[in-house]
């Protein structure tokens, strides 16, 4: 089943409920509000979030890692795991946040390894950023919070780990909202040469298969984060507060590390660690997700991605796709951030 949605005409009543659940829950630093802007670019006015960022993270020891986590909600109520993406942070789901909270939803928002306050407890562990080895972090941190099961939603790098949960340990995994469809690196698949055009848009991953790509990643952190906020959401019209608060967790002094191996690892120019093999050949077999399920697609999203029809077979149980129209891009929570919650709803009404 496919349906779109319509999201630019209800974003004044996003915005007006996100504002109340945040100023009435106390979870956020309220942001100033500012006056809009009108430009000829094609992209929409500029709307600030009701949130200028979270100000709880915690940390705890969860498999290799210190993790830092925002965690907000009765500590009674189902769980949502948001996991988010490269070159995001958590903070593409401050809008999500107070939404899921106020409909009485216990929220758990990690760091990925290599971002914000996430640091390895040991300097002798790899810096792996290999999609399995990233999985497991998320594995290890409901462990240490000692939760049996959760809804797993995300995009991007976190939309690829939620799958990978759901896949292969779907005893943990309640249901799943993933953007952008089914997202699991194939490393044979890999290997093959695609179109011109689909190799164009994965430049980056060739940049930085290079010791230029890696030195030039580290100096231009944030310019990086623009460009491709810029391209894989053209109709985005974020300001320059919102990427700096992201760009502060691009400081962490693991995150070029883990970003250039998950790059290169991709390409096979780069090994993973033994440990992990595995679970990579699972992996490598494109294993059936079987738990409920909600893909998400934003209708001007400019980051590669497939189109829905094409991973379809991969979900054998209650499935939907939705596409989110109105201009949204590659960061669909931060853009969309009600019709995030919407299917985070949604698919938890498939589990009753």
């Amino acid at each position: 089943m496919s349906n779109e949605t319509q999201y630019g005409r209800r974003r004044f009543l996003s915005t007006a409920a996100i504002t109340i659940a945040a100023t009435q829950l106390g979870i956020f630093s309220p942001a100033k509000a500012q006056p809009e802007n009108t430009n000829s670019t094609g992209k929409a006015p500029f709307k600030p979030s009701a949130n200028k960022a979270f100000d709880n993270v915690k940390q705890i020891k969860a498999g290799v890692l210190n993790m830092g986590y925002v965690e907000v909600g009765p500590a009674n109520g189902k769980v949502v795991v948001l996991l988010h993406g490269w070159p995001y942070d958590i903070n593409s789901f401050v809008d999500v946040a107070p939404l899921l909270v106020s409909a009485g939803y216990r929220v758990i928002i990690p760091h990925l390894r290599g971002h914000g306050t996430t640091r390895f407890l040991s300097d002798s562990t790899p810096r792996n950023g290999q999609q399995s080895a990233v999985a497991l972090d998320i594995i290890a941190l409901i462990d240490a919070l000692q939760i049996k099961k959760a809804i797993f939603a995300g995009y991007d790098w976190g939309g690829r780990t939620a799958c990978i949960i759901a896949a292969l340990w779907p005893e943990r995994c309640e249901a799943l909202v993933s953007v952008s469809g089914y997202l699991m690196t194939n490393l044979e698949a890999s290997k093959h040469p695609l179109p011109p055009k689909a190799e164009f848009s994965w430049w980056y991953q060739y940049y930085f298969s290079t010791e230029r790509g890696r030195e030039g990643y580290d100096k231009y952190r944030r310019d990086f984060a623009k460009l491709i906020w810029e391209t894989a959401s053209p109709k985005w019209n974020f300001d320059e507060a919102t990427l700096d608060r992201s760009a502060a967790s691009f400081e962490n002094p693991d995150y070029v590390s883990i970003v250039i191996h998950n790059y290169r690892w991709r390409l096979g120019l780069a090994e993973g660690e033994t440990k992990y093999d595995d679970l990579e050949k699972q992996l490598a077999k494109s294993p059936v997700i079987a738990v409920p399920t909600i893909t998400l697609e934003g209708d001007a999203n400019g980051a590669p991605h497939a189109e829905p029809a094409s991973y379809r077979n991969k979900f054998s149980g209650k499935y939907v796709h939705h596409t989110i129209t109105g201009g949204i891009g590659h960061n669909l929570p931060q853009e969309a951030p009600k019709a995030f919650v919407d299917a985070i709803i949604e698919v938890d009404g498939y589990t009753k």
